[in-house]
């Protein structure tokens, strides 16, 4: 894993020769040597990583490389850094004394460094670790990616989960429907693997439950639960996040909580999942807050202790998941399986041995076949058998371990790095797909291939993760994994194995520790503790608060000058000081409730991903510094002042958050590499005639003003966006424009429109996704006619009330896959070809 800093370090040492031309001959030289050094020990790099997992001497020496090769990029990238503020302020004569310091500067960093090469040198000899040059590693991996990122559809991946659990969904609907009015305590518990989460999502998100419970939520419990913030998560999840909302939850204590909840839900039938207990004692803090007003409410309970299970209502239904037989087992396994037509008769007597291995779980069955399906021809396969069972022999840690380890391990370095990085965050929490692509593009990890963009590179690698059964996939949208998540046991594996490289650790606020050879850190709680260790000298390269009740991480924030990453998902109303433009190696900020950045935020050059989230959606201020950010790849904040000389951030491919004219100002024609486009609170008097110059844009979001009847200005601006795909429409449309043929996936929210869409949209020749949504046609019938919507495969209609008629020709939609229509109160019936399509919710 060390191999991809290496790399990163040896390729920065080669672009400041080349760059810095006037450099004095014995410095060019010393970073040459280093540089060559280096790369000579990035060749032993893949024998030790394969030898560390058993010698701390060996684990040691692979984490001393490490840090010399991120000490060199951070020598690097201050020069550069302090050279350009240099270059800018001082006249010629005083500029070159300034050099003549900083080289002094480096070469004696550089010395430093070479010495702690020279006795890293000595001990590979002695450790016995080898020049393997083995080329081949990891490169199925690299050879897949683009493949899994162009063809893999998420859309039905949960299927194969319930392999085995139909009786169970069964069972817990009737438990759960039940026309009993008292609330009841439905409990499942069973073995971490055997998939109690998602039984339980299968019954949250099933038609008939959404449709019996107009309440409901979700909290994930945990080991290390805070009672406080479960109750928060509950009444923001039944209220939204208002302003209002959110400043009342921050006053009240946790008795307060308990009777605000009690009350909100003392008249509603709910049903809430309590997902993942412990303890007893969780569910003892949390009961007294769901009332019991003898209308049908239900809770589920998640756990793998049976007493909890057992304690939690006397009168409750309790269900044990049962274990997989070897024919479900089986079933499953095939399922998962990439390419089912390449398992020869030997390959698949060696898969039913090493299934049977599994012993029914399920978690265990889709790591192996994801494994496999990686893996070509019957020898590969029979190397896996082997290693599964010497693993079993030698470690009494049970066979999911071992599954679960053998994965892990066949994965390429720069997987292990994507894969350890989910144990960041805190347990059961979903991550956004994009979110963990821009933390894994920040810190260096994805190295662009060809013309392919970097974050294609990374969607691909986690495209590879899911289809491993490594990564789970929580929520797709638009043929997309949008939020994703990792099993438990997993992430227990993850943080084993990060620490073990030094990767990262996590704060411990028992101990009032966290390991100062790790070059990141998470705070998960008590972060005022955490700041209040010695952290001055320690060179963190990434920081990750998880910790809402703490906001005074700003007054600290000079201590982190090296990082590359800071990320903070904390208390709102924190003040952000003009310390923040010291941080010149960021390339990842990612804020929570913050009004104004600093104008020093412009100094971040290196800067690819500003983040700011505010959950009560207000706005915040942009200084006009933001357009100097010249390596700004992604803006997702929402800002209401158009951003002045925005053009000149051209390396943008995401802006997500715009809620002003911003448009009619501005010559967005040397935006060549925008992606995507978010605008909100668009009403009928902006000019948006200019997001026709972006030819490059494959994504449109466009928004009106909440409670604003006022409909969009013209949209026939589109119509010369070649590459727009996707196109998402949540406001009133006068007019259908004329669609590009380009366009794959729309959505129309509150569109009101008053003709008949259909006719237009069916024309198009690429479209498979379309939803109308929330009052987006207001007619009564729609009609597809004979050839339209040859290419369709989903159609989702949602809360069309005046729909009454849908005439469908035979030869219309001859590809639909799905369909979803709910909140249609008037339509009379499906067409007869739709009856036996797909039903989703």
């Amino acid at each position: 894993m060390a191999d991809a800093f290496v790399s990163f370090a040896v390729q920065k040492l080669g672009d400041f020769l080349i760059h810095e031309v006037s450099l004095r001959k014995s410095l060019r030289d010393e970073i040459r040597w280093l540089r060559n050094e280096l790369l000579f020990m990035q060749s032993f790099l893949i024998d030790a990583e394969q030898k560390q997992s058993g010698d701390q001497r060996i684990q040691q020496w692979v984490f001393e490389i490490n840090s010399i090769a991120n000490d060199a990029v951070a020598i690097l990238e201050t020069y550069n850094f302090e050279a350009g503020k240099g270059a800018s302020r001082l006249k010629v004569c005083a500029c070159i004394c300034w050099k003549e310091k900083k080289y002094y500067s480096v070469a004696k960093e550089i010395q430093s460094l070479k010495q702690q090469i020279i006795d890293i040198s000595r001990k590979r000899e002695t450790y016995g670790i080898t020049n393997i040059n083995n080329n081949n590693a990891g490169e199925g991996t690299s050879n897949q990616v683009t493949t899994l990122r162009r063809t893999t559809s998420y859309v039905d991946d949960q299927d194969y989960t319930f392999v085995g659990f139909q009786d169970a969904v069964q069972t817990l609907l009737a438990q759960l429907l039940k026309s009993e009015p008292r609330r009841k305590v439905v409990s499942i518990y069973g073995k971490g693997g055997l998939g109690k989460t998602n039984l339980a999502r299968k019954l949250y998100t099933s038609p008939n439950i959404a449709s019996s419970f107009p309440t409901r939520a979700w909290i994930c419990v945990s080991q290390d639960y805070n009672t406080m913030d479960l109750l928060k998560t509950i009444i923001k999840s039944i209220q939204g996040c208002t302003n209002e909302t959110l400043n009342l939850l921050e006053r009240m204590t946790e008795g307060d909580l308990e009777i605000y909840l009690r009350d909100l839900l003392k008249e509603r039938k709910y049903l809430v999942v309590v997902d993942d207990v412990w303890q007893y004692e969780a569910w003892e803090s949390l009961k007294r807050a769901f009332p019991d007003s003898k209308n049908g409410s239900r809770v589920i309970i998640t756990t793998r202790k049976e007493n909890v299970a057992e304690r939690a209502d006397d009168r409750g239904f309790v269900h044990k998941l049962r274990f997989l037989s070897q024919e479900e087992s089986w079933d499953l396994f095939r399922r998962k399986l990439l390419d089912v037509r390449a398992m020869v008769p030997e390959m698949e007597s060696l898969a039913k041995e090493m299934v049977e291995n599994c012993r029914g779980l399920p978690l265990a069955i889709v790591v192996l076949s994801g494994l496999l399906s990686h893996k070509k021809g019957l020898n590969e396969w029979q190397k896996v058998k082997d290693c599964l069972w010497k693993d079993i022999e030698e470690d009494s840690f049970h066979e999911i371990s071992s599954i679960l380890s053998l994965s892990y391990n066949d994965l390429s370095a720069t997987l292990k790095k994507c894969f350890l990085y989910f144990g960041i965050f805190p347990e059961d929490q979903v991550v956004e797909a994009d979110n963990i692509i821009r933390l894994w593009m920040a810190e260096g990890f994805i190295v662009p291939r060809g013309e392919e963009r970097m974050e294609d590179v990374a969607e691909g690698f986690l495209n590879e993760l899911i289809s491993r059964s490594l990564v789970q996939v929580a929520q797709t949208f638009w043929e997309r994994v949008t939020e994703c998540r990792v099993h438990d046991l997993l992430r227990d594996l993850a943080i084993q194995k990060a620490l073990e490289v030094n990767f990262f650790d996590i704060y411990d606020p028992r101990k009032h520790s966290i390991s100062s050879s790790c070059i990141r850190h998470a705070i998960h709680s008590q972060g005022e503790r955490y700041l209040s260790l010695d952290l001055s000298n320690l060179k963190l390269r990434s920081i990750m608060f998880f910790n809402r009740d703490f906001c005074n991480v700003f007054q600290h924030i000079d201590v982190f000058r090296h990082l590359y990453v800071l990320y903070l998902d904390i208390k709102e109303g924190g003040v952000i000081p003009d310390a923040i433009g010291s941080l010149y190696h960021l390339k990842l900020l990612s804020l929570r409730g913050i009004d104004n950045l600093p104008s020093s935020i412009g100094n971040l050059k290196n800067l690819q991903t500003l983040v700011i989230v505010n959950e009560d959606g207000s706005f915040c201020q942009l200084p006009p510094n933001t357009a100097n950010l010249i390596n700004l790849r992604h803006l997702v904040a929402p800002y209401s002042e158009p951003l002045v000389r925005i053009s000149k951030l051209t390396s943008l491919q995401v802006v997500d958050g715009v809620a002003c004219d911003q448009w009619k100002d501005v010559d967005p024609v040397d935006l060549v590499n925008l992606r995507e486009l978010s605008m909100h609170y668009i009403n009928k008097s902006y000019s948006l005639k200019n997001i026709s110059s972006l030819k490059n844009l494959s994504t449109l979001r466009l928004s009106g003003e909440y409670g604003n009847s006022s409909p969009f200005p013209s949209l026939e601006f589109v119509n010369c966006c070649e590459k727009l795909q996707k196109l998402w429409l949540d406001g009133g449309v006068e007019k259908l424009p004329v669609f590009p043929n380009s366009i794959t996936m729309m959505v129309f929210i509150d569109s009101k429109l008053m003709e008949d869409p259909m006719p237009i949209l069916g024309m198009l020749p690429n479209l498979r996704n379309l939803e109308l949504l929330v009052g987006a046609y207001e007619g009564k019938e729609i009609m597809c006619s004979d050839n339209s919507f040859s290419q369709l495969e989903f159609l989702r209609l949602y809360d069309l009330e005046n729909l009454e008629t849908w005439h469908l020709a035979t030869s219309a939609m001859p590809l639909i896959k799905s369909l979803a229509i709910s909140r249609c109160p008037k339509l009379k019936e499906i067409p007869e070809k739709m009856k036996d399509v797909k039903r989703i919710s």
